[in-house]
Formats: structure tokens, sequence, C-alpha cells
């Protein structure tokens, strides 16, 4: 289903447009909008989806155990090493 909407752009992304349409990449100047509606909405939910992500990861560190400054310096340190020597370093 198509819903008629109008839009404002600028000259300058009215051009751009209009020489994607005359290129042959797009079909119509609607064409152009939609895929610009549908890239925004696909960065939207992959933003969403990374900051859900995000959240559960910190909800999840704060249950679990906290190591000190130092033991984390310690296990980072060993982490190196061991990345390290399996590249042959």
């Amino acid at each position: 289903m198509s819903v008629k909407a109008s839009v404002s752009i600028t000259d300058r992304q009215d051009v751009f447009a209009r020489r994607l349409v005359s290129e042959g990449h797009y079909s119509s100047l609607s064409a152009v909008v939609q895929r610009g509606l549908e890239l925004v909405r696909s960065e939207t939910e992959r933003e969403e989806a990374e900051l859900a992500a995000l959240r559960a990861f910190f909800e999840d560190r704060a249950r679990g155990p906290f190591l000190s400054g130092e033991e984390g310096r310690r296990q980072t340190e060993r982490m190196i090493d061991r990345k390290r020597r399996a590249i042959g370093l």
C-alpha cells in the first residue's frame, strides 16, 4: 500500500535525487525517497538493537563478580600475551 505525502527537500538533495533517477539507479524520485527512509529505518533498528545489547551487557556485568583494577590489568595482560603467542609474536 502506498501513501501520498508531501515532503520538502533542499535544492542540493533534489539535484542529487534527480541525478540518481537519470542515471537509472532508481525509477523515480519517490523511489529515492523510499530508499532513504528504508535506510533510516534500518539504521534506527540497528542502533536500537546495539543499545539493547549494551544495556543487557552492563546489567549482566553489574550482577556479576567485580575485579580489582589490578586483577583486571593482570587478566588483560594474560589475554594479550596469549593472543601474541597465537600469532607468533
